[in-house]
C-alpha cells in the first residue's frame, strides 16, 4: 500500500462543529481526502479516493443510506 504524506495536510473541522469534542477533521489532498477524529489527531486516518469522497457527501447530503 502506497504511503501518503500527512505532514502538510491541513485539517479542518465542519463549521457546524459544536465543539463537544464529537467531530473529525478532514484534510484535501488533492487526488485523496483524508478523515482524522478531532480527538485523536495522531492517531489513525482514513483516506478516501477523491470520487468516492464525492459520491459520499452527495449521499449524505441527499439523505441517501445502503442497507
Amino acid at each position: 500500500m502506497n504511503r501518503v504524506d500527512l505532514s502538510r495536510a491541513r485539517w479542518k473541522k465542519s463549521s457546524r462543529s459544536s465543539g463537544n469534542g464529537q467531530c473529525v477533521e478532514v484534510a484535501d489532498l488533492h487526488i485523496t481526502v483524508a478523515l482524522r477524529d478531532s480527538k485523536d489527531p495522531s492517531g489513525p486516518v482514513l483516506l478516501f479516493e477523491r470520487d468516492a469522497w464525492t459520491r459520499f457527501l452527495a449521499g449524505a447530503k441527499n439523505g441517501i443510506t445502503t442497507s
